[in-house]
């Protein structure tokens, strides 16, 4: 979709992501969260998703590129984007570890 000055129009990109994330507040335990992702995802989506969780919970225990590299498989431009994402993101890593560590 574009607009009047030939630029793709994300509007509904963003009222359809607003509403996904809206919507995944009622899902109530781990069991619907896994059961919605395994519908909406494919095996290697998940499996991505997961390796970024992974790099980002070694990232906070203070391990290295190279040792997460070497340990997990997770390529270094995927721990750097993970980092990155981490020092100038929007904090939702940071966000689910804390939560995760019982700090919020």
């Amino acid at each position: 979709m574009t607009s009047q000055t030939g630029k793709a129009d994300h509007h509904w990109d963003e009222r359809f992501l607003n509403e996904l994330f809206q919507d995944l507040t009622n899902l109530k335990d781990a069991k619907e969260i896994q059961s919605f992702f395994n519908d909406l995802c494919t095996p290697a989506e998940l499996r991505s998703m997961a390796d970024r969780w992974r790099v980002a919970q070694r990232l906070e225990e203070g391990d290295s590129y190279r040792t997460i590299n070497e340990q997990t498989g997770v390529s270094t431009t995927t721990i750097t984007r993970v980092a990155r994402s981490m020092t100038y993101g929007s904090k939702g890593y940071q966000t689910l570890l804390d939560k995760k560590k019982g700090k919020t």
